[in-house]
């Protein structure tokens, strides 16, 4: 998708479209989740940090993230990509691979494939998405990222070599700005120069990270589209703009963390039985405390009551600066969903009605009164 989030807020709010978009990035400790094309022209870019992006877009328009919003967005487009391949393997809400092989006898070309998937996004979701077309992973995805916005790459077989020599090295997976600088200082600086050295002298300069990046440069990715992952953890976070000392603001935080990652528990079909809290205080020091619990949980209750004990005997003098919460030890299905009361299975019924209803009317059409009464977190 081309600058998912941003694109999704300027659909839902006519009067932001045309204008620098930033989400994420609220508050000076934060980080850019997203920017509009109108912000990247003034240089933002995704996981810069908000005193930047403030410095180089002032009159920016910075929004909260809502991952509620995104990720049933990310469902309507994962429906659509369903419609032309069974093997679709998602990498974020915004992004995933399709293996079409075999779909021919549907489709003529897997170019037609990606034009019709793409207009379909634009006819029913009313977006834009940027497609590569290519032999393997790595190609298509290179190839998709070349013409944003609403770009459409072919790569054919015979082009791979042409297609790959000129462009910079850091479009290999794995090319970081450590390895870029290693590469550069030793005048390397595109994929074809890259592919033209031996492997024996690749090692001596990146390791064992030198055989991976010398097939990647030569573009062979054998690695198969995986249908789906398997999570082994759900988790929330947030970094608040200043440290919290009140033991009730903890609680609104963490409660607001345990209700969203119960929201994706239940999303995903998934239970989790260990709850870990993580800890940063205004020094800087980071500390996490798990519990395991009896029986696997999708509730937010049972969350946060577990995440409020963990935090509370690990508490200290000193404010907070980061909180979070993670679910590990995941099993599909509902479970129990109980350690604490027997009422699990209302509870859950309760849960469920009110994620249909954030689904079809936003996800601020139902709130907890502790999270209604609160102020966001800054």
């Amino acid at each position: 998708m081309d600058a998912f989030f941003a694109s999704v807020e300027q659909r839902d709010n006519p009067e932001l479209r045309g204008k620098p978009v930033i989400v994420g990035g609220c508050g000076s400790r934060g980080v850019v989740a997203t920017a509009s094309y109108e912000a990247r022209r003034f240089g933002v870019r995704s996981a810069m940090s908000a005193t930047e992006a403030k410095r180089r877009c002032p009159h920016g328009i910075f929004l909260p993230c809502d991952h509620r919003r995104y990720a049933q967005v990310s469902r309507q487009i994962r429906q659509i990509m369903d419609d032309f391949s069974p093997l679709v393997e998602p990498l974020s809400l915004d992004e995933a691979f399709l293996d079409v092989t075999g779909m021919e006898w549907l489709y003529p070309d897997p170019v037609d494939i990606a034009r019709r998937i793409k207009d379909r996004i634009s006819s029913e979701v009313h977006l834009t998405a940027s497609a590569g077309v290519a032999p393997n992973k790595f190609l298509a995805k290179v190839a998709s990222d070349l013409k944003k916005p609403d770009g459409l790459v072919v790569v054919h077989p015979t082009e791979i070599e042409d297609f790959l020599a000129p462009l910079a090295v850091s479009r290999l997976w794995g090319v970081g700005a450590v390895t870029a600088k290693i590469l550069t200082d030793h005048g390397i600086k595109t994929i074809g120069q890259l592919a033209a050295v031996e492997l024996s002298r690749l090692e001596t300069w990146l390791g064992n990270a030198a055989a991976e990046l010398k097939q990647l440069a030569t573009g062979k990715d054998n690695r198969p589209v995986v249908a789906e992952h398997a999570p082994k953890s759900v988790g929330n976070e947030e970094t608040y703009e200043h440290d919290i000392y009140d033991p009730d603001e903890v609680r609104t935080q963490l409660l607001r963390l345990a209700v969203n990652v119960a929201w994706r528990l239940r999303l995903l079909g998934l239970t989790g039985r260990t709850v870990t809290v993580k800890i940063r205080w205004g020094s800087f020091k980071t500390v996490t405390r798990s519990q395991t619990l009896a029986e696997p949980t999708c509730l937010d209750e049972v969350i946060y009551t577990t995440a409020w004990e963990l935090t509370r005997k690990a508490a200290t003098q000193e404010g907070i600066r980061l909180l979070g919460i993670t679910l590990s030890n995941l099993t599909t299905g509902s479970g129990q969903c109980s350690l604490f009361d027997g009422d699990a299975e209302k509870k859950l019924a309760v849960a469920t009605a009110v994620d249909k209803l954030r689904a079809k009317f936003g996800s601020e059409v139902v709130s907890r009164g502790r999270l209604l009464q609160a102020k966001p977190p800054s």
